[in-house]
């Protein structure tokens, strides 16, 4: 089919009476489908669940360092726990200390401490009359509500292909000391599944910003969440890199199994330097006397190690790789030609992109849920929920059936042609 701009007013006619019809069979179907959040499904949830057996009343419950895990102590997690994860953010033991459950409730705990107490000795966030970050857009919504809430101004950066538009970053940070800090999700980006180049990740590490309080807020969410054994993404791991230009402490990386066993259920870690882990332990020593080492030996024993890890993932990958690509390939089959929209082909993580065509977001997201799919609301990728072109929709395959998949995607196909030929139809 040629491009809608190419149509007369008479072929748009004639494509949407034939796509409403489609799209109101389907309404009266009455579905209550959900592609809004990244949440795993049961099948990837009942991978894990073994581990809820690897404890039981008649378990050793002794980490290996000797202390028993259903006492206090150990704050900055059991040693077994630590080299897990460590391994999993790929840094050394000793420079990641391991939290409770969440990465994000980690990230939230690290803008408030620089809030109240400020970064390695420099003047709290909260004293400062203005504080600013940098935020790659698209990008995660639950980053830029945590700068939200807090009253940090959010400043918008391109995200490319190869990572930030890292001239405008390299220029802001260097002539803005109340630039505090930059969102990144590194490895198979939320929502558009791209990776960090070489060169963006050494740009990173060599940064020199006006803040001596700077830092990188590099989220390792999507990590080891690959969608194929044979074609991954590999990135420069970010603090060795910052170590070997001698700029180690501009670096605070988290990372989680909120995504890996049970969301809500996970270890969450916090790798970075010396100094700045110095500085996360100050707080701990108040906030906490351990986190859940019963949580932190079940993991352990369950995975083992690295490897045990990597298996589980391939199960994992094995469950969303159809979905992702059922839904690429009906993009492609319904939408290729037309040229009202783009989305991305990820090789991992948890979501695809969609660029519609500007000013059509949240129409197609509402016309969308009228038929019974709800999907992340438009806007939801950018700070404040103002995305600038209203073009962007973030699609979360991971969650419903493979039948609900593909339901939804023909609902959410309808909806961008219909919204699309409406715009093209005010115009001819």
């Amino acid at each position: 089919m040629k491009p809608y701009k190419e149509m007369t007013r008479e072929e748009l006619l004639a494509e949407k009476a034939a796509g409403e019809a489609r799209y109101q069979a389907l309404k009266a179907k009455g579905l209550k489908l959900d592609m809004s959040r990244g949440k795993p499904s049961k099948a990837q949830l009942d991978l894990s669940n073994g581990m809820m057996d690897c404890l039981n009343s008649d378990s050793d419950m002794t980490c290996e360092s000797g202390v028993d895990c259903r006492n206090y102590g150990i704050m900055d997690g059991i040693p077994e726990a630590r080299r897990l994860l460590a391994d999993m953010s790929e840094v050394p033991e000793k420079d990641i200390l391991i939290y409770g459950n969440s990465s994000l409730n980690v990230m939230f705990d690290t803008v408030a401490r620089a809030m109240s107490m400020g970064v390695c000795g420099h003047t709290p966030w909260g004293l400062l009359e203005k504080v600013k970050f940098l935020c790659p857009v698209p990008g995660y919504d639950r980053h830029f509500g945590i700068t939200e809430f807090f009253g940090i101004e959010m400043i918008n950066v391109p995200l490319l292909p190869t990572g930030p538009d890292m001239d405008m970053v390299e220029q802001l940070v260097a002539n803005d000391p109340l630039i505090k800090g930059i969102w990144c999700v590194p490895k198979y980006s939320n929502p558009t599944g791209i990776s960090y180049s070489d060169e963006t990740v050494l740009r990173f590490a060599h940064l020199k910003p006006a803040a001596p309080d700077f830092r990188i807020f590099w989220d390792n969410a999507y990590s080891i969440h690959h969608l194929y054994d044979d074609d991954q993404d590999v990135i420069l791991e970010l603090l060795t890199e910052a170590k070997k230009a001698g700029n180690e402490d501009i670096v605070y990386k988290f990372i989680s199994t909120s995504k890996v066993t049970f969301p809500g259920s996970g270890i969450a870690a916090f790798a970075a330097s010396e100094a700045n882990l110095a500085d996360a332990r100050r707080a701990l020593f108040y906030q906490t006397i351990g986190h859940d080492k019963l949580n932190q030996l079940r993991h352990v024993r369950f995975f083992k190690d690295m490897d045990g890890i990597r298996e589980h993932m391939k199960k994992q990958a094995a469950i969303l790789r159809p979905k992702f690509e059922a839904v690429t390939e009906g993009l492609e089959r319904e939408l290729g030609g037309l040229e009202i929209g783009s989305w991305t082909k990820p090789k991992g993580g948890y979501f695809i992109s969609f660029d519609a065509l500007d000013g059509c977001a949240k129409k197609i997201v509402a016309k969308a849920k009228e038929a019974g799919v709800t999907m992340t609301g438009a806007g939801a990728t950018y700070p404040y929920g103002k995305d600038p072109k209203d073009s962007n929709i973030r699609i979360a395959p991971s969650f419903p059936t493979p039948e609900e998949l593909t339901a939804a995607t023909e609902i959410f196909v309808l909806s961008v042609k219909l919204v699309s030929l409406e715009k093209y139809l005010t115009v001819k």
